[in-house]
């Protein structure tokens, strides 16, 4: 009969009555002999070859030496320059057929990268060429040590709302913008020092510990909160509030309605936002129409700044975009805090804004790896993020990362390597060098309906619809993080994110599941009674099920589970008088380890059921774990 395995555990398949015969064990070092077949221990290692085994599973699971094995000392110092720097292996078969595919999608994500930059340097309250400054610096040292051939590097609207959160809780952007600037660029060292350090001592690990659910949450979240923060631009409003929750700006908004809006910068705002939206629908519904919507905001600004210079709309009360400073990053290193008190706040910020924005770049790197077929080195991607960020930090950049709609554009386009990267940042650097005075007329509004249209996408419903589904407790994980970054900030998001993904881990480490099994009809296979209403209970004997290895954490809860399956068994047994449990078989496929607490746990298992006169076995695979 064929045997499918479905309600999550090990079919238990043997005959029960060979199981509770009369004949007991009383020697536990007795060999049970089961179809011909011995029951074997593995070979017997030292505590030294454990311990070695258990840190090589754990920060070198991909065996990185692999490749080191048998060379010679100049191969394996030109492979050690290769894992540095990946260009070095992929630039010798590059082909000038793959430059076009490179440089469209270069072009194209240029044209999308300029706006969204000065938006979101304002998004971080800094000087808007900070922005442009980042997308020129890291990309190229990305391309030559990032191993991801699709993602997009630049500023990203999420860590830039962490970061002009943080920062100005420290220092005032109006008021000490200098100040301001240097503590920026002392967090965007952290980060980098923080991403590098966790790829090189291969700590990636602690990243995976943010659930998917409450990334997708906290996203969410993060997207409501940026476009209520452009709220400001969109509407016009002077006086706005620094707190970035829901309920702050909803009353700065309408406390402004009667005099405080400007109906030109609105009608500028919506009009843009509206054209936006639109080109992203028509990309959606026709894949080889991607570069509209790319297209779509550098024409926004064109044309916006043009109708403003036109009619001077600026004297009207439209708030403009002003100087952008003209030339290329200066160097910023002795802007970095080294000493003072403002270290210790630069490193405490740094360190978060480089773990969010890591995480979103490792996503974003595996989705699209994972859609060309090829693998992204997670350890290798931090240290190439690190190193790329703590150069920016040198050369006026804030924090760069991955940026999903880029990144997204730029495979759509066509990119087939890096130089995507490299193309888009000559762009960047010629832009600064020689048009960043046309943007002075640019509308704060039509930068404003930019990021809108940007982070609309963040809020992923169709996901967030499949955990609920799936796992209500990773959709309150989820539900978490969006309320907590909507509702309080975007730190306090982020601490109910790792929490609930936490207590996740916990919960399941602590209770694991248990399951009551019974006999299938004309079969000799036992399943999950709740799972299968025909499986029946055999009379006197009860068989449970234990879901997971067990541990210390968990093995007072399995031993006092089981004995509660036992009590409500009995309980039901008075009631309907039917004959009492002779036998329990406590069934542990499942079990893959156990630790001296668990067959503790076990033995005091044994001891309490004697003492009842019920005799118990620990059934493995077919063959007997302990045998009494």
């Amino acid at each position: 009969m064929p045997r499918t395995v479905s309600d999550g555990g090990e079919d238990f398949d043997g005959d029960v009555s060979s199981q509770t015969g009369s004949h007991r064990h009383t020697d536990s070092n007795s060999t049970h002999h089961h179809h011909g077949y011995k029951v074997g221990f593995p070979p017997a290692r030292g505590l030294f070859a454990e311990f070695a085994d258990g840190v090589k599973e754990t920060f070198f699971a991909d065996d990185p030496l692999r490749e080191y094995k048998d060379q010679s000392r100049s191969k394996k110092l030109w492979l050690s320059l290769v894992h540095l720097f990946p260009v070095l292996d992929w630039a010798r078969s590059y082909k000038f057929s793959m430059f076009k595919g490179d440089f469209i999608a270069g072009l194209t994500i240029a044209s999308l990268c300029i706006p969204q930059d000065i938006g979101y340097a304002k998004l971080a309250f800094l000087p808007a060429h900070v922005g442009l400054y980042s997308s020129f610096v890291p990309p190229l040292v990305y391309a030559m040590m990032g191993s991801s051939r699709d993602i997009a590097i630049g500023p990203v609207a999420v860590v830039s709302l962490l970061l002009g959160t943080l920062l100005q809780e420290e220092i005032d952007p109006v008021k000490s913008p200098y100040e301001y600037s240097r503590l920026a660029f002392t967090a965007t060292f952290f980060a980098g020092i923080t991403q590098a350090m966790l790829g090189f001592f291969r700590l990636g690990f602690i990243i995976e510990f943010l659930s998917h659910a409450a990334i997708v949450g906290f996203m969410a979240g993060a997207a409501v909160t940026i476009a209520l923060q452009q709220l400001k631009g969109f509407l016009g409003i002077k006086k706005f509030t620094k707190k970035s929750d829901i309920i702050s700006v909803m009353e700065s908004v309408w406390g402004n309605v009667h005099h405080g809006w400007n109906y030109q910068t609105i009608l500028i705002g919506a009009s843009f936002l509206a054209f936006l939206l639109t080109t992203k629908y028509i990309a959606k519904k026709n894949k080889k129409l991607f570069w509209v919507s790319a297209i779509a905001p550098l024409i926004s600004v064109v044309i916006s700044t043009f109708c403003v210079y036109i009619t001077r709309a600026d004297k009207q009360g439209v708030a403009i975009v002003k100087d952008i400073k003209q030339g290329i990053n200066p160097p910023s290193f002795h802007l970095i805090y080294w000493s003072g008190p403002y270290l210790a706040k630069g490193f405490r910020i740094g360190v978060v804004a480089g773990m969010v924005a890591l995480t979103e770049a490792i996503a974003i790197g595996r989705t699209f790896a994972a859609m060309k077929d090829y693998q992204i080195d997670g350890n290798k991607e931090m240290v190439a993020l690190g190193t790329m960020n703590i150069v920016g930090s040198m050369t006026s950049c804030y924090v760069a990362t991955g940026s999903f709609s880029r990144s997204a554009v730029n495979y759509v386009a066509g990119c087939k390597t890096a130089v995507s990267n490299v193309v888009m940042a000559i762009v960047v650097m010629l832009t600064l060098l020689l048009i960043t005075p046309l943007f002075k007329y640019t509308p704060n509004a039509i930068l404003a309906s930019i990021i809108i249209n940007a982070v609309v996408s963040l809020v992923d419903y169709e996901t967030a619809y499949l955990i609920w589904k799936v796992d209500k407790m990773d959709f309150v994980a989820l539900l978490g993080a969006f309320f907590g970054v909507v509702f309080a900030s975007v730190e306090y998001g982020l601490l109910i994110a790792v929490a609930i993904s936490l207590g996740k881990i916990l919960l399941q480490v602590t209770r694991p599941r248990t399951a009551l099994l019974g006999n299938l009809p004309r079969t000799t296979i036992y399943r999950n009674v709740e799972q299968y209403p025909e499986a029946a209970k055999v009379p006197g004997v009860m068989i449970v099920r234990v879901d997971s290895a067990i541990y210390f954490t968990n093995s007072n809860y399995v031993k006092e589970r089981i004995l509660r399956w036992l009590r409500d068994e009995e309980d039901q047994q008075q009631e309907q008088k039917l004959s009492k449990t002779e036998f329990l078989i406590v069934e542990l496929s499942p079990v893959t380890d156990i630790d001296t607490s668990g067959i503790h746990a076990l033995e005091e298992l044994l001891k309490a059921l004697e003492k009842r006169k019920i005799q118990v076995k620990y059934q493995k695979l077919g063959s007997e774990l302990y045998s009494y």
